[in-house]
């Protein structure tokens, strides 16, 4: 019996473990409160011909109100395709249960910035934005892989299909971006 307790209390441990590991962040503190922010992670990488692109999700949670990061990475020989987000930018993500999620925008006019990588002589373009979930969203999120996710920049919609394992070329690692959610979204909460 009493072998079977420190069972449960190890597997129990390396579970409480395990959640805490998956839910790394860092925790600003201002005049305006606490903000905590989750690392980034790839959901999207395109490696073609000199050119990449990458788009990468965080979280952040501040004043109790989570907050979805997006941002896209472009490298290249040549300049990189600029985009633009507004207050009518959407993200759209279909999820496996039929489902569709809208997230919304909430910045001011951005557009990325061109810089130049001197290291690896490529031209970077660098576009982020803050999204914010809708109500009842973050529970569908958290119980259904996302299938496939529409950005709505300014002026284009771009499809990205989202792989349930992505082995980064660049990053030499392994990501999930179809259960992203169901992962992360508790880090949040």
């Amino acid at each position: 019996m009493k072998k079977y307790v420190l069972m449960l209390l190890l597997a129990s441990g390396l579970t409480a473990q395990a959640q805490q590991d998956d839910c790394n962040f860092t925790v600003v503190t201002t005049d305006t409160g606490e903000t905590k922010s989750t690392p980034e992670y790839l959901m999207h990488e395109k490696v073609f011909a000199g050119t990449s692109s990458f788009v990468f999700f965080s979280m952040t949670l501040h004043d109790d109100i989570p907050v979805l990061n997006f941002q896209l990475l472009a490298k290249s020989d040549d300049f990189p395709k600029a985009y633009c987000f507004t207050k009518k930018s959407r993200i759209h993500l279909q999820l496996t249960s039929g489902k569709v999620i809208t997230l919304y925008c909430i910045d001011e006019d951005a557009c990325s910035q061109l810089l130049y990588d001197e290291a690896e002589k490529k031209n970077l373009r660098m576009l982020n934005g803050h999204f914010l979930f809708t109500k009842g969203s973050i529970e569908d999120l958290e119980a259904s892989p996302v299938l496939f996710m529409r950005v709505l920049y300014s002026a284009e919609t771009v499809d990205y299909p989202l792989r349930s394992n992505l082995e980064s070329e660049t990053m030499g690692k392994n990501y999930k971006p179809d259960s992203y959610f169901i992962q992360y979204l508790k880090c949040v909460k």
